[in-house]
């Protein structure tokens, strides 16, 4: 028997950047999902006494004795999956240096965080037991859209499954949610893995990975949304790099050399957000609501993405995409810091299919990735898959 777990991506709908300055912010998990199996050695079957981590995406594994995983993280032999524990930064130098073993591509030097993470997570849920990890995913990385969040997610899920530490039916078949108490656990842990990847991540991203749905969160409080809405988003990597730490910078500096504009802007993004929220909470399907609603989202997100530009955060990429879009009488705005990245674009119920190939034909004409996923669906889940 071996586990699997799988964790979805996120995006913001509204408020980034003004969340930073007091604003509220929507975000929602997306039909796009990292997914992990794991399987431990049975003893009447399998020999091996090593730990593997198989990163099918980036075509890289790694493989360490469990002799060698005691020396490394000697914590591995007391393991209490029931508490979640911080890697302290010693730990993470010392991991660090065991990769250089591998000789990652500089090109994925990216990746050594997430195998500290994921080391950590296994070590200290799981302890010094042999293991075959797979980890395959569906979202571009480094792109905006949760893919750390969704790894760590997906990860602390899996392994939580097997460590005896939360309650799970092993007789159910198909895609399975944690019950409450195991879903706040594995949201810690994967917080702790965040913190290793990105220093000091907000958690936002691993609760809706975790949660699904949506989320709207402001000064630091998250509240759960569940959405009554079925939405339906193209988004377009535009596959531009950007540096999220100058981009939040750029804003805090304009709102400084223009303190009651920015205030303004801040305020009206909050607006945005708090109705959008209230929408997809009371929307119902009946048709004529359904394009009404539709209707209401499509001008919130031009109006968010208007005061994305005022906030200096926009790029030519994201204009683009825009353009080409409205060429189509469709609806973007950028997601997430902005200055490259992605953008989503609302598709309504009754577009048709033609209309959104040809959509995705002439942006992939100008080089960029375009995904189509549901919005607001489940968050973390797994099953178990019986070999013979």
């Amino acid at each position: 028997m071996e586990v699997r777990a799988r964790a979805p991506g996120k995006i913001i709908l509204a408020g980034e950047h003004a969340v930073v300055h007091g604003s509220a912010a929507v975000a929602a998990s997306i039909g796009l999902y990292t997914s992990v199996s794991l399987r431990l050695p049975s003893s009447d079957v399998d020999n091996d006494d090593t730990l593997t981590l198989h990163l099918m995406d980036v075509g890289l594994e790694f493989s360490w004795p469990i002799g060698r995983i005691k020396e490394i993280l000697p914590h591995s032999v007391n393991n209490d999956a029931s508490s979640p524990t911080t890697c302290s930064e010693e730990t993470i130098k010392f991991i660090l240096t065991v990769l250089e073993d591998f000789n990652i591509p500089e090109a994925n030097i990216g990746i050594a965080s997430g195998v500290v993470s994921f080391l950590w997570l296994y070590t200290s849920i799981l302890g010094n037991k042999a293991a075959k990890v797979i980890v395959s995913s569906e979202l571009p990385l480094g792109s905006g859209l949760g893919s750390s969040a969704a790894f760590c997610v997906s990860l602390s899920g899996a392994m939580l499954a097997l460590s005896g530490s939360v309650e799970v039916d092993f007789d159910q078949d198909g895609w399975v949610s944690f019950g409450e108490k195991a879903q706040q656990l594995a949201n810690k842990w994967a917080f702790e893995g965040e913190k290793i990847i990105h220093g000091k991540p907000s958690g936002i991203d691993n609760t809706v990975s975790t949660f699904g749905n949506l989320i709207k969160f402001k000064s630091g409080a998250l509240t759960c949304i569940k959405s009554n809405m079925t939405l339906k988003m193209l988004i377009t990597n535009t596959k531009v790099g950007r540096n999220t730490k100058a981009l939040v910078a750029s804003v805090a500096e304009r709102k400084k050399r223009h303190p009651d504009a920015m205030t303004s802007v801040f305020a009206a993004v909050d607006f945005i957000s708090n109705e959008f929220a209230s929408i997809i909470q009371s929307s119902s399907n009946f048709d004529d609501d359904v394009t009404n609603n539709e209707q209401r989202i499509s001008e919130l997100m031009e109006m968010n993405q208007g005061l994305l530009r005022c906030m200096g955060v926009s790029h030519t990429s994201i204009e683009t995409v825009l353009q080409t879009t409205a060429k189509y009488d469709l609806t973007s705005k950028l997601t997430g810091a902005g200055g490259g990245g992605c953008v989503l674009t609302l598709l309504p119920a009754l577009l048709s299919a033609t209309v959104i190939d040809k959509v995705i034909g002439e942006l992939e004409q100008d080089g960029f990735q375009c995904l189509v996923a549901e919005i607001g669906g489940n968050g973390l889940e797994f099953r178990f898959d019986r070999r013979s």
